[in-house]
């Protein structure tokens, strides 16, 4: 079984707002980021002989990784720490 961080569910409702989906306009690029990654064969790209080790902590999936690299390439982020402070923001 394969051990990677799962990430929040965006139509989940929460108190303020009430789901993650409401913070991203329908007109954000996010969004075009988001169908892309999700419509690719990560397997035959290479990404499906990555297995998490047992031990330390759980790793981020290889999908949501490639969505803040895509992201980050359309913003012109060069700087690993800055794409940190954009994913968190």
């Amino acid at each position: 079984m394969k051990r990677f961080i799962q990430g929040e569910h965006r139509g989940q409702s929460t108190l303020l707002p009430e789901s993650l989906d409401d913070y991203v306009s329908d007109t954000n690029p996010v969004r075009v980021v988001d169908v892309f990654v999700d419509e690719l064969d990560l397997a035959t790209l290479g990404f499906d002989g990555v297995i998490p080790a047992e031990t330390g902590r759980p790793a981020y999936h290889p999908a949501i990784l490639l969505k803040i690299y895509i992201y980050g390439y359309l913003n012109r982020i060069q700087s690993s720490r800055r794409l940190e402070r954009e994913a968190q923001r």
